[in-house]
């Protein structure tokens, strides 16, 4: 005995029915988004080369100079030096900026311009001409440099007041630079008495009387003056110096 299954007979194709016009159109859509997803995943997601002959541009930023013009190389493209600006924090000679950016697809052989860094910006000697001594100090150290030393001179200036600075001021200078400070001691004011033929203790007492100090004393064998006298004395005579000056003198001794 046979049975027979009675199926129902297939529906029209459903796009049979469309008109070509129709057709095209949904054919184009179908078309256009699946292109549309590939440049997507191609130059957005994960960006490679469209042809052959281009390259994707490497990261070189934070790179030193040398290493980063090695790395494009390798990747097929060309170095154009954009020169070198002053940068708060990268060391100097690192790249800091770089054109085309990273993870471009360029053509072979295609310049990329490398800007390094110049180091820390330079910071201007302040001026503290005429100023004391502590707030000159205080002033070059707030700026972001250094006090080396303090050199005094004599000078027509109040003692203690600063006189210049080297590097001098306005000079452009890296951060920690050590600056040398000149303070005045005082203009030369007290005439050097004559000390020659006097013993040395009363050599002593008439330069401290004076406002001056007693300095280096040197012995010479000399037949020409009493031993212990003075025969020689730096600075000379009537020369004019500041309070407190170091008189050195030479003092006899028997030949």
């Amino acid at each position: 005995m046979r049975f027979r299954r009675h199926l129902p007979p297939l529906g029209p194709w459903p796009f049979g029915a469309l008109p070509g016009a129709r057709l095209r159109r949904w054919a184009l859509l179908v078309l256009g988004a699946g292109l549309a997803g590939y440049l997507t995943a191609a130059l957005v997601l994960f960006p490679a080369p469209v042809f052959q002959s281009r390259r994707v541009v490497p990261r070189v930023l934070s790179l030193p100079l040398a290493e980063a013009a090695t790395q494009l190389r390798k990747a097929g493209l060309a170095i154009q030096d954009g020169g070198a600006e002053p940068h708060p924090t990268a060391p100097r000679g690192t790249v800091i900026w770089q054109d085309p950016p990273p993870g471009v697809a360029a053509p072979a052989g295609l310049r990329v311009t490398l800007v390094s860094s110049d180091g820390p910006p330079k910071i201007p000697v302040p001026d503290v001409t005429g100023l004391a001594e502590p707030l000159a100090e205080r002033l070059v150290r707030a700026a972001g440099l250094a006090v080396a030393r303090v050199e005094s001179v004599q000078a027509a200036a109040p003692p203690g007041v600063a006189l210049v600075t080297r590097p001098a001021a306005q000079a452009a200078a890296a951060p920690g630079t050590p600056v040398a400070l000149v303070v005045s001691r005082g203009a030369p004011t007290i005439a050097v008495p004559n000390l020659l033929g006097m013993a040395q203790a009363d050599a002593r007492t008439r330069l401290e009387r004076d406002g001056l100090a007693l300095g280096t004393v040197t012995r010479r064998r000399t037949a020409d003056a009493a031993p212990g006298t003075v025969v020689g004395q730096q600075p000379a005579a009537s020369t004019l110096a500041a309070p407190g000056t170091v008189v050195d003198i030479v003092v006899a001794r028997s030949p």
